[in-house]
C-alpha cells in the first residue's frame, strides 16, 4: 500500500472526509511520527505497534568487490515493532491464505 492508497482508503472509509482533507490528515500523522523519531522519542500505538530509534555502533565492514576494510560510522535508525494484536491478525490472515 502506498501513501496515495492510504489517502484513498481513508477518504472512502469516512465519507465526510474529502480527498484533500484525507491527504492532509495522512501527511500530518506521518510528519508527527517523523518529527518524534528525529527527536529520539518513542511512539506507541496500542494494538498496532511501536516506533523507536535504535543506535547502531560503528563497525568495520568489507568492500565485497575489492575486499578492503571500510569504516562504517555509528548511526541511528528507525525501528518498528508490531504489537501483539497486529502480529496475531497477520498470522491469522497468512494461515487463512495458506489453506486456500
Amino acid at each position: 500500500m502506498t501513501r496515495s492508497d492510504l489517502v484513498d482508503a481513508l477518504a472512502e472509509r469516512f465519507g465526510q472526509l474529502g480527498q484533500r482533507d484525507a491527504e492532509l490528515a495522512v501527511k500530518a500523522i506521518l510528519e508527527a511520527i517523523g518529527d518524534a523519531l528525529v527527536a529520539g522519542q518513542r511512539i506507541e500505538i496500542r494494538g498496532f505497534g511501536s516506533f523507536s530509534v535504535n543506535q547502531r555502533p560503528a563497525r568495520v565492514g568489507r568492500n565485497p568487490r575489492s575486499g578492503e576494510s571500510v569504516a562504517i560510522p555509528a548511526k541511528r535508525v528507525p525501528h518498528f515493532k508490531p504489537g501483539k494484536a497486529l502480529r496475531q491478525e497477520v498470522d491469522r490472515a497468512t494461515a487463512t491464505a495458506a489453506v486456500r
